[in-house]
């Protein structure tokens, strides 16, 4: 993999400019500061809050650290242009975001019903941001400043780069850079990308010639010389004669099959086999005049890799065929690996969108310099005593790492910080939670959270740079774990060990989801989570139980679970702790039967589980779950017409049945279910008895409309102390 340089290297940090202990809202601020003007305004769809769980405190603290004056523009009222204008125009440009979260997935729940709250607004108010925020605030910029560059960036921007499936229009839409008509898209956590972005347009770069940075999207007219085109844009353009031919086929297996024909048909491989293209014809195959031969390689030659560039399905095309869509999904998850990974280009119209590689990961060195930043760690005084929801979830947590391997398909945060985990040292983590203890106001002595995207891949890499980089698989333990990944976990043990020797450290917690699988490569992680970081429960992610479901989600078996569960009950036992696992499962997830549904039912009753509160499927843009529900693929495995098709679980009904199934002991459930059951055959599981799923009696005053709730799962027997050593009585059903 190619290496990078030091985040840092090349600051041109200015002579005088301290940190700000706010990076300002307001001209007043400005001037208490002595700016007269910002380099870089920020433009964010969530409060401001200056801690590094916050996209737009990272962003404008890292651009401060490298010299450049930052100021920030928190849930603007988008109504008007008034807000927008509130610090001026930036001498460099706006960074626009929509925050922590997707714009559309913060407002809408799964049923597409408007949340009530917002988790990253003063006092969880919800309705302070405009659906797809990134857009119109973009365009609200626009309007008053019509010659300042705009780069947009943050997780809705990563996930809407290319054209993205959108669950809530049930359509195709345009990739967000187009929309948003900015003038660059940087993706992932774009520290590198922006910081580099902001030094050009500082020495006199225009932002049209900002071409080359890994980890952005821009427009173009035309492809730049000296590029070798792969077009992987149609699976297959039947010719005038039978039969179809394998559109993955090499060039002597395409002559083969089309030797009896009188002309040829027009084929593009797939990413992973995808090659160049050049036109032309053979002697034996003369075509007409309004017919095109092309050639197929397998390979394009490692000297011109880095001059490839994979030509995707149109916008029009995907909008149209949502097979070519789940082609087009297949070849940006192929495409994923910095080590690996090509160019991507999609026409949109007249123009063409152009998707630079990933960013090459932060070293070390690099995580420990954004994660010690200058941070007031507080929300913006502006506030006053408001309340931010998010805020107070987080405030006693530290992140340890970035990046998850895991690849599961329904959610996102690979196709946002990258499967290779970027991890901080531990003398930089242990810092930060003295730093907690010192100076952040109502700590009590207990760390709520050590950990990331997921609670144990600290420091875990694969054990061979070589093959890391050439490695395209989606998944580094799906269906198993490689035998090339490093699963040791006792550099997190030491990290956790270290962490709550430390004075005033009462206790550390982990709330981060624990990837089991993995946790049971090393008992002894096991060991010294049950035993001392284990608040009375666990929560874990099985999802599924059923292999339809899990072949889709890229999970493992439930084996694994029972194997993790049998090491924990072991290890809380002999600590004398009375502790639960909490198991979350996803309801009407591609792949997914009702029979997987009642199984899952009939296994939650069995083990003493009620799901108070349960989550749906939802198709969030770009992920790979999103572009089986699209399309009824499984672009897990090479597109074709005649490739898998996916069960998909799509309706109210039939998403209202799977919740059903879910919270199987809610009366206000068991008409729609005792319908089901009948229908399915299962008549025997009405009644009244033990081994029945249901009664077949219906409560006085049940089958009433449940209000909405957010989505959790809890544990029947869980104490309501939520403590380790409560109450000893267990709830069954």
């Amino acid at each position: 993999m190619q290496s990078a340089a030091p985040l840092f290297s090349s600051s041109s940090r200015v002579a005088g400019l301290s940190p700000a202990t706010f990076l300002p809202t307001s001209r007043a601020e400005m001037a208490a500061l002595g700016w007269q003007q910002c380099d870089i305004i920020i433009v964010t769809g969530d409060a401001y809050v200056d801690h590094p769980s916050f996209g737009m405190a990272i962003i404008g603290r890292v651009l401060e650290a490298q010299g450049f004056k930052v100021g920030i523009i928190a849930q603007p009222d988008w109504h008007s242009t008034k807000d927008f204008e509130a610090l001026g125009a930036p001498r460099l440009f706006f960074g626009v975001t929509g925050g922590n979260m997707d714009s559309m997935v913060n407002r809408y729940t799964s049923d597409r019903r408007v949340r009530s709250d917002d988790a990253y607004t003063p006092g969880g108010q919800g309705g302070k941001r405009p659906d797809r925020c990134v857009i119109v605030y973009s365009q609200r910029i626009r309007e008053s400043y019509k010659g300042i560059p705009i780069v947009v960036g943050g997780i809705e921007a990563s996930l809407r780069r290319i054209a993205h499936f959108d669950y809530w229009s049930e359509q195709v839409r345009r990739s967000v850079l187009v929309d948003a008509k900015a003038d660059l898209l940087v993706y992932g956590n774009a520290e590198r990308q922006i910081g580099e972005i902001a030094r050009r347009l500082d020495g006199g770069a225009l932002v049209a010639d900002i071409t080359d940075l890994r980890g952005t999207a821009y427009l173009r007219r035309g492809m730049p010389a000296g590029w070798v085109e792969i077009d992987s844009s149609e699976l297959d353009t039947p010719g005038p004669l039978s039969p179809p031919v394998d559109p993955y086929a090499s060039e002597e297996e395409r002559k083969t099959a089309l030797a009896p024909a009188a002309a040829a048909a027009s084929t593009a491989a797939a990413a992973s086999t995808a090659a160049a293209v050049s036109t032309a014809a053979s002697s034996n195959m003369a075509p007409a005049a309004s017919e095109k031969i092309v050639k197929f390689y397998r390979k394009v030659p490692n000297a011109q890799r880095e001059r490839s560039v994979i030509r995707m399905p149109s916008f029009e095309q995907v909008s149209r065929d949502p097979v070519l869509y789940a082609h087009a999904s297949r070849i940006l998850h192929l495409e994923s690996n910095p080590g690996n990974a090509r160019a991507l280009v999609q026409r949109h119209g007249t123009q063409e969108l152009w998707l630079n590689p990933p960013p090459i990961p932060l070293a070390t060195a690099d995580m420990d310099a954004i994660y010690e930043l200058p941070y007031a760690r507080r929300p913006h005084p502006r506030y006053a005593e408001a309340k931010i929801p998010a805020y107070h979830m987080i405030r006693f947590s530290v992140a340890i790492q970035r990046g998850c391997f895991g690849g599961c398909t329904f959610c996102s945060i690979t196709e946002h910080e990258g499967r290779i985990i970027q991890s901080r040292s531990e003398d930089s983590v242990i810092r930060e939670i003295e730093t907690i203890r010192d100076d952040v106001k109502g700590f009590t002595g207990v760390i709520s959270d050590l950990g990331g995207p997921t609670a144990n891949m600290y420091r875990l890499h694969c054990k061979s740079t070589a093959i890391e980089s050439a490695c395209r698989r989606p998944s580094c333990v799906f269906p198993g774990i490689c035998p090339n990944l490093n699963t040791d976990h006792a550099p997190l043990i030491n990290l956790y060990r270290r962490a709550r020797a430390l004075k005033g450290i009462k206790k550390v917690l982990i709330a981060s989801g624990v990837r089991y699988d993995l946790a049971i490569e090393s008992p002894e992680y096991v060991k010294e989570l049950a035993t001392h970081h284990t608040g009375g429960y666990l929560k874990i992610a099985p999802e599924a139980i059923g292999d339809g479901p899990l072949s889709k989600m890229m999970k493992p078996g439930v084996g694994s679970y029972y194997r993790f569960k049998e090491l924990f009950d072991k290890y809380s036992k002999e600590a004398g702790k009375e502790q639960y696992l909490i198991p979350y499962f996803i309801a009407a997830h591609p792949g997914t039967r009702d029979v997987d549904m009642l199984e899952l039912a009939l296994w939650l009753k069995k083990n003493g589980f009620r799901a108070d509160q349960v989550q749906a499927f939802l198709p969030s843009p770009m992920a790979t779950a999103t572009a089986m529900y699209h399309s009824s693929k499984n672009p897990l495995k090479r597109v074709s017409r005649s490739s898998e098709e996916v069960v998909i679980p799509k309706g109210i009904k039939v998403r209202r049945l799977h919740k059903a199934f879910l919270r199987y002991h809610d009366p206000d459930n068991w008409p729609i279910l005792r319908d089901a059951l009948k229908r399915m055959g299962r008549a025997d599981l009405i009644g009244n008895g033990k081994q029945h799923l249901i009664p077949a009696y219906q409560p006085v005053g049940a089958n009433r409309a449940a209000p909405m709730r957010p989505f959790r799962t809890q544990h029947t027997g869980l104490p309501k102390s939520g403590r380790a050593g409560g109450s000893s009585r267990r709830g069954r059903v």
